[in-house]
């Protein structure tokens, strides 16, 4: 993950992070989230060299319930990529919450299409965060807009997961009905930096709870945790991981850019899996 820090140390905003004049074939991932969608591009070697997102809400439930708006903005984010890198995208992955099946996992598929780029793979959100963190054992808490899921991998195999509907909405819905103000002011207040002391006094119950479902999670697993990686753009609070440790007895750990996390991943995933079937080929 420190090329993703660096990468951002040489960007001048917060949402869209690039290195100009990159040689070679690049991968693409694209995270369709409950509240955001991330497209984040990689080189050959597998480092990042561009990131964006855009506020959404068009996926519930890991559910692409706004197709139409979600294949507007991961074109734009797509040409947003191809100016600054000077390049055209033609491929890209898409991943999808475990369980999701069928015509889930085809409308992602279809969102990128659509968006003028060809599907490569789909696979699955905690294998690409645990990919991207190099994790072999341990447990990963993603945490969305929508629900707090934990993926728990033994020598690099994904053994348990589940997932509970509290996220980055309940925050949401936390902090507005405390201020007395719409959702959509919630929303923005929740996001902005300068208000994030008093946000997180409002929301820590809230992340109290992730907590304790986490902690539940490991125990319905059965066997000890050493290291917990936080994960999500709902974490992205500097104390958020202090609360985690008040319950849980793991190590936790949280990157310093959990949300783009996945999509980093899904990009390095897709890239390995080109590359074996080209070998096998």
């Amino acid at each position: 993950m420190n090329a993703i820090h660096e990468l951002v140390m040489q960007s001048s905003g917060e949402q869209e992070l690039n290195i100009k004049g990159v040689k070679g074939p690049v991968s693409v991932g694209v995270d369709l989230g409950t509240s955001s969608i991330v497209l984040i591009v990689t080189d050959a070697k597998g480092n990042p060299v561009f990131a964006a997102s855009r506020d959404a809400d068009c996926v519930k439930d890991g559910l692409v319930v706004k197709y139409l708006e979600a294949v507007r903005i991961v074109r734009e984010l797509k040409a947003q990529a191809e100016e600054a890198l000077g390049i055209e995208l033609t491929e890209a992955a898409g991943a999808i919450p475990p369980g999701t099946y069928g015509n889930n996992k085809r409308a992602v598929q279809n969102v990128i299409e659509s968006a003028e780029m060809e599907c490569t793979a789909i696979v699955d959100e905690p294998e690409a965060a645990a990919y991207a963190m190099k994790i072999r054992d341990g447990a990963v808490v993603d945490i969305g807009g929508g629900t707090t899921g934990i993926s728990i991998f033994e020598k690099g195999k994904m053994v348990f997961s589940e997932d509970e509907p509290t996220g980055g909405t309940q925050m949401t819905l936390v902090v507005a009905g405390a201020l007395g103000v719409p959702i959509p002011e919630g929303e923005k207040y929740k996001r902005d930096h300068h208000h994030e002391k008093d946000t997180f006094v409002m929301i820590r119950p809230v992340i109290d709870k992730m907590a304790a479902i986490t902690q539940n999670f490991i125990e319905r697993y059965g066997k000890k945790v050493k290291k917990v990686y936080l994960v999500g753009g709902a974490t992205n609070f500097e104390e958020f991981e202090s609360v985690f440790e008040k319950r849980i007895t793991a190590q936790i750990l949280k990157p310093e850019y959990p949300e783009f996390v996945t999509p980093l991943g899904i990009a390095l995933k897709s890239a390995e899996q080109k590359k074996e079937c080209e070998e096998s080929a």
